[in-house]
């Protein structure tokens, strides 16, 4: 069974996130115990629960023991096991400090006793700051804003909570993975409810946060993620492909899967098959841990359109590194993001002889 108690029927007042993250609070046994009150969703061909539901549950149930007072600043998280989908997941919420200005919440997630994830969570009091601050911001990149009558991509499929629009990767053409910037629009689908309060936008925030974000390590440096398989057939004429490389090949790297790698192989006579037989693939692609820091929580509607702008500094010895910034559509700067994970390449098969 995927919840620990039966799930209450759909409610029609509350977005499709909401109603997703929505947690029960098991005040019987302790007050500071939560499950999921609704099944969590496991992409396919992941290994597990998918993060940013756990991400955001932690910072519900945490939010839900601090004075209404307290904003949230900053979360730092360890995924430890691949979460179950078919077994509910039981969040504890340890009181670390409660101080004047500052407050500490620990978060852990459990499956079958075992811990899956953790979290430490810290709370400012608004307006504790005083009346004299420093004050910067990163300006939100020149970029084209969202258009409502493009197709929309759904990345949970068309029942998902978020929608997004993807915009081409700025300096895609570089050598360098770590001069690329992938970019997109994002928002919560329907109208998060009155009820949910800043709360219900933060928590929407934070599952969202997690959307391809190792993946994009996979996009910088154009890896296979999944080869398509092709069972022997050329998706283009041989012939054709030789005409684009000698005449136009800037059409040519308009195709999909045509990036610098497979262009080389080609010029080097190598047939289609081949090329892309000797790309890179991903064999292992996995979250290590996932930093966020909110700049403006109480700010921003998460159902309006945020531009998020990702970047990887670093990829090396099984692992890659990946910043984000979150903006509003008007330019602010509301969260920034960071996160590791786990990113190996299949390797050769090791010759038996």
């Amino acid at each position: 069974m995927s919840t620990l108690i039966r799930p209450p029927p759909i409610n029609p007042s509350i977005s499709a996130i909401e109603q997703m993250l929505d947690l029960t609070q098991l005040t019987d046994i302790d007050p500071d115990l939560f499950t999921n009150t609704q099944p969590l969703w496991h992409p396919p061909g992941a290994r597990g629960i998918f993060g940013g539901a756990i991400i955001a549950q932690c910072l519900a149930a945490a939010q839900r023991t601090i004075p209404d007072d307290f904003n949230i600043h900053s979360m730092h998280c360890y995924f430890v096991l691949a979460g179950d989908s078919e077994i509910p997941v039981i969040y504890h919420v340890e009181h670390v400090r409660e101080g004047r200005s500052f407050a500490t919440r620990t978060v852990q997630a459990r499956q079958r006793g075992k811990i899956i994830f953790t979290t430490t969570l810290s709370f400012v009091k608004m307006n504790s700051a005083g009346k004299k601050m420093a004050e910067h911001s990163f300006a939100m990149p020149d970029v084209p804003g969202p258009k409502e009558d493009l197709m929309l991509r759904y990345p949970q499929g068309e029942d998902g909570p978020f929608e997004s629009q993807r915009i081409d990767i700025e300096n895609n053409d570089s050598p360098h993975p770590h001069m690329k910037k992938c970019r997109q629009w994002i928002r919560a689908r329907g109208t998060v409810s009155p009820s949910g309060g800043h709360q219900a936008h933060l928590s929407a925030l934070a599952y969202m946060s997690d959307s391809y974000f190792i993946g994009t390590v996979a996009r910088v440096h154009k890896l296979w993620t999944f080869r398509p398989r092709r069972g022997g057939k050329p998706t283009i004429d041989e012939d054709v492909l030789k005409k684009l490389l000698d005449e136009d090949e800037e059409k040519l790297r308009r195709l999909p899967g045509m990036d610098d790698h497979v262009i080389k192989s080609l010029r080097e006579g190598k047939s289609l098959a081949e090329a892309e037989e000797e790309r890179p693939e991903i064999g292992m692609m996995v979250s290590l841990d996932h930093s966020i820091y909110f700049h403006s929580p109480r700010d921003f509607r998460a159902d309006e359109w945020m531009f998020t702008e990702m970047e990887s500094p670093w990829a090396g010895d099984g692992r890659g590194l990946v910043f984000a910034r979150i903006f509003t559509k008007d330019g602010r700067l509301i969260a920034t993001c960071v996160q590791e994970g786990v990113v190996r390449l299949k390797q050769p098969p090791e010759s038996k002889l």
